[in-house]
C-alpha cells in the first residue's frame, strides 16, 4: 500500500519577547517573536513528521497560519515517496499556481506560507533519510540540486548550465570541507548585545560577554536617534576593542539621503556593514547608498521577498553581503537558487537569523553552501541571537563563537510539544496569565 501524506496542521505560537524588549529595533519597538507553525503527518509506519514555520513578530500570525492552512489541498493525499523525491516539482506547483500568484506574485503572506510547507517537507525528507538537511543537500548530485531550482526570471544572470558548473567545480573538495565543518563548525556573529531597547549598562555588559564567548563580530540596532546611536556605538567600541567587527542594522528606517548622512556620522567607529539601510524593495537606493558610504559595506536580505530582487541587488552591485532568510522566500528550493546566484557574483552569504527558530534553520543553508556551492567560509558569518532556543528539540549549539554542525536528522525545526501548548495564542497559559506548564 502506498504511503501518503495525511494531514497538515497549523499552530499559532507566540513568545512575549516584548516584555524584556528582546528583538527591539528602530522599526519594531515591541516585537513578540512568533512562529506560524505547521506539522505535516503521514500514514507511513516510521512515524516521521515534517515541521516548519513562518516567522512573524506577533500580530498577523493568525493570518499567516490561515495562509499555511490554505495549502492543505496541495499536500494532503499525495503519495509520500513520490512527493519527497520531487520537491522541485511541488515547489513549482504551489508557486506557479495562477490564483496563488495573483496574491503576490511570489511575495508576501502566501509566499511565506509556501516556505513553511516546503521547509516542513524538507524536514520530513531529511528525517526519513537519517540526515540533517545540510548533509542531505550536500550529498545530492549537481544535477539533482539544479533540478530543485526554478530558473524563470534568472537566466539573464544565472543559467542552469552555469549553476551546474558552480556545483561541479565545488564537488572535488566536498569531503574535505565537510570534515572541516564537522571539526571546527561555522563562524557566527551575535546580535544579542545590540537590541535598541537595552540600556547602556546592559549593552556594555553583553558586548564584553560576546567577546569572551569567542565572537569576533557583533551587531547593533540603529536608526531611531542619531545622538543615541553615536553614544551606543562609542560604548560598544570601547567594550569590544578595535579588533572586533561591529555591524549596524537600521531595519529599513531611512530614506536614501538620510542613510548616507547617518552612516557617515557613524563611520568614525568603523562599522563593518550597515544592514537594511532603506526599503528592501529599493534596489537602486541600495546601490546609491553603497557607492556613497564605501568603504562601509551594505548588507540586506531578511525582507527581500524573492530570488528576483536578490538577482537585481547582485547585478547592480548594491550589496557586499547577502543576508538570505530561511523563512521569507519560498523555502529551501528558492534559497538554493539564491546561494547559486551569490556564488556566481562572488558575494558572501551571511544569513539573517534574528528571530525564533531562524538560527536553527539557516545554519543548514550556510553549511550546505560551504560544502557544496561556494566552497568558501571567508568573510561569511551566520547571525546568532541567544533567545528561545530552549523551545527546540534540537537547538543550535555554539562553541567559541562558531555554530556546531547539526548531526540530528531533519531541519532542526521541531518545537517541544509543551511549547506548542504553553505558547499557543491566545488561549495558552503564557497568554492567559496562568504561566507555562
Amino acid at each position: 500500500m502506498t504511503a501518503r501524506i495525511t494531514s497538515l496542521r497549523t499552530y499559532d505560537v507566540r513568545f512575549p519577547t516584548s516584555r524584556e524588549l528582546d528583538g527591539s529595533d528602530a522599526m519594531n519597538p515591541d516585537p513578540d517573536y512568533s512562529a506560524a507553525y505547521v506539522i505535516v503527518r503521514t500514514d507511513h509506519a516510521d512515524g516521521h513528521e515534517g515541521h516548519g514555520f513562518a516567522f512573524t513578530i506577533g500580530r498577523g500570525n493568525d493570518i499567516q497560519t490561515t495562509a499555511i492552512a490554505a495549502l492543505e489541498p496541495y499536500v494532503v493525499g499525495r503519495p509520500l515517496d513520490a512527493t519527497l523525491d520531487d520537491l522541485g516539482g511541488i515547489w513549482r506547483e504551489m508557486v506557479h499556481d495562477s490564483q496563488l500568484r495573483w496574491l503576490g506574485p511570489e511575495k508576501g503572506v502566501m509566499h511565506m506560507a509556501i516556505s513553511a510547507v516546503v521547509n516542513a517537507l524538507w524536514d520530513l525528507r531529511a528525517k526519513r533519510a537519517g540526515k540533517p538537511v545540510w548533509k542531505l543537500l550536500a550529498d545530492l548530485t549537481p544535477e539533482q540540486v539544479v533540478d530543485l531550482v526554478d530558473f524563470r526570471y534568472l537566466t539573464d544572470a544565472l543559467t542552469p548550465g552555469e549553476a551546474l558548473e558552480i556545483l561541479r567545480r565545488a564537488a572535488p573538495g566536498k569531503a574535505r570541507r565537510e570534515a572541516a565543518l564537522l571539526e571546527h563548525g561555522y563562524p557566527g556573529y551575535t546580535t544579542t548585545p545590540g537590541w535598541l531597547g537595552y540600556d547602556d549598562a546592559k549593552l556594555a555588559r553583553l558586548c564584553k560577554e560576546a567577546v569572551a564567548e569567542g565572537f569576533t563580530q557583533i551587531k547593533l540596532k540603529v536608526g531611531a536617534d542619531l545622538g543615541d546611536d553615536v553614544r551606543r556605538m562609542a560604548i560598544a567600541r570601547e567594550a569590544v576593542g578595535p579588533g572586533v567587527r561591529i555591524a549596524v542594522d537600521a531595519n529599513q528606517r531611512w530614506d536614501v539621503g538620510e542613510a548616507i548622512a547617518w552612516v557617515r556620522e557613524l563611520a568614525r567607529f568603523d562599522p563593518w556593514w550597515v544592514e537594511e539601510p532603506t526599503s528592501p524593495d529599493d534596489v537602486l537606493g541600495h546601490a546609491t547608498i553603497a557607492r556613497a558610504i564605501s568603504p562601509v559595506r551594505v548588507a540586506t536580505g531578511e525582507h527581500v521577498q524573492n530570488r528576483v530582487v536578490f538577482k537585481q541587488l547582485l547585478q547592480t552591485g548594491a550589496i557586499s553581503y547577502l543576508q538570505l532568510d530561511a523563512a521569507r522566500v519560498a523555502g529551501v528550493n528558492e534559497n538554493v537558487a539564491i546561494l547559486l546566484l551569490a556564488a556566481k557574483f562572488g558575494v558572501p552569504v551571511c544569513p539573517h537569523a534574528g528571530g525564533v527558530g531562524l538560527c536553527e534553520l539557516v545554519q543548514h543553508l550556510s553549511m550546505f553552501d560551504f560544502v557544496a556551492v561556494s566552497g568558501a567560509m571567508e568573510n561569511r558569518v551566520i547571525e546568532f541571537v541567544d533567545h528561545l532556543h530552549e523551545h527546540f528539540i534540537h537547538p543550535v549549539t555554539m562553541r567559541n563563537g562558531n555554530y556546531v554542525a547539526p548531526r540530528s536528522a531533519g531541519f532542526s525545526a521541531m518545537l517541544h510539544a509543551r511549547t506548542l501548548t504553553d505558547y499557543a495564542y491566545p488561549d495558552g497559559p503564557v497568554w492567559t496569565g496562568r504561566g507555562p506548564s
